[in-house]
């Protein structure tokens, strides 16, 4: 099987593919929902990190545990837990994030019923010594918890050398954003999507692999494929689980050439210092250094003019935001990052989104009009 075709082999059915895999490698599985949680701490320990974005099937058992306005990532995670789909997993850990992850990590061990339960009470706000401080205590309260849990030793060694993965990792994530700006006529328009849904969720040195091995086959390729015709514009928001939204964009006219997404750039934005002598504090500094998400807090106007930012670098005329319905930190983001855009004379489209896509004709029909509204 060829490297794209693993991708969309394990997008196509994650969870099916991480049992199969778990049956083959031995590794331990350690699910999480937010890219806040300390992944090189798990991969150091010997285990296999691996994103939780919902479930695709109908939400029943979790409505026992919460309420209707619960956001579908949440509801949706719970539901694959109560069922038994995510039943190849050893256990959680849940990062200090939004209200309804903090509070879904209760209701998540006391009735999910998996061996390993983790929280990781991190900083909200990123931008003083005294959160540097914490967030490294933090990490070294995390990384004890899982080497007592695990019956294993997380060496500094061990620290650098995960370090050092994901790093290799990201740079190639960034190579493969880097290409799609410069020619996006060389993938299909969801390749990148079920690309970066597969970095989160394979065994990490399956996947390094994998993308060594397809960008490699596709970089020749990219100075013929840079014109496509169509208009550029970028995503911003929290997940995104909906290749259709790629295709039919491109359908109406505009290639999304890099994105705000925590399942996407933020997943793989900025790199790790690799020549200090505590691994725990180059951790910390990453961080704290990148572009905050809504549950976040940097200086007030951080995300705003790093939005703005992206938009002119990436030569986008505009930027559609993908709002999970009933997000709260996003939907509080929402009007001061559209007033930093107006501001700047960029154009903006708020598409509401949940576990289901909207009807087809519906989404066409915003996507042609705002796209003949770019310059």
């Amino acid at each position: 099987m060829n490297p794209l075709d693993r991708f969309k082999s394990v997008w196509n059915d994650p969870n099916d593919y991480a049992r199969k895999r778990k049956q083959q490698t031995g590794r331990k599985i350690l699910g999480y929902f937010c890219s806040y949680a300390p992944e090189e701490l798990i991969h150091a320990a010997g285990l296999w990190p691996f994103r939780l974005l919902g479930t695709k099937g109908e939400i029943r058992m979790a409505d026992t545990h919460l309420q209707s306005y619960c956001c579908s990532l949440v509801r949706g995670g719970l539901e694959a837990a109560l069922n038994g789909s995510l039943d190849f997993l050893d256990g959680a850990v849940f990062p200090h994030t939004c209200d309804s992850i903090q509070r879904l990590s209760d209701i998540w061990r006391l009735n999910a019923g998996f061996a390993h339960h983790f929280d990781a009470v991190l900083p909200v706000r990123l931008d003083t010594p005294s959160a540097r401080q914490y967030m490294i205590d933090v990490l070294n309260e995390f990384r004890q918890e899982l080497a007592d849990a695990f019956g294993t030793e997380i060496s500094d060694d061990a620290v650098w050398q995960a370090i050092g993965d994901y790093n290799r990792i990201r740079e190639k994530l960034s190579t493969l954003y880097e290409l799609r700006s410069r020619a996006p006529g060389l993938f299909d328009p969801s390749t990148v999507h079920r690309i970066m849904t597969a970095a989160m969720v394979m065994e990490r040195r399956e996947f390094s692999e994998q993308i060594t091995a397809f960008l490699e086959g596709v970089e020749p390729d990219a100075a013929g494929r840079s014109d496509t015709g169509r208009k550029r514009v970028v995503l911003s928001g929290g997940i995104c689980t909906h290749p259709d939204i790629y295709e039919l964009l491109a359908r109406a006219g505009a290639d999304v050439v890099w994105d705000d997404l925590c399942t996407g750039a933020r997943y793989f934005e900025g790199r790790i210092a690799e020549d200090g002598t505590d691994p725990l504090a180059a951790l910390a500094d990453r961080y704290m250094e990148r572009t905050v998400c809504p549950a976040k807090h940097q200086d007030i106007t951080v995300r705003g003019r790093a939005l703005v930012d992206m938009v002119r670098h990436q030569q986008a005329g505009g930027v559609i935001f993908l709002l999970l319905k009933f997000c709260d930190p996003h939907a509080f983001d929402y009007p001061y990052l559209k007033k930093f855009l107006d501001e700047a004379g960029i154009p903006s489209l708020l598409l509401e989104i949940e576990e289901q896509p909207p009807p087809e004709g519906q989404l066409m029909t915003r996507f042609e009009t705002f796209v003949d509204m770019l310059a």
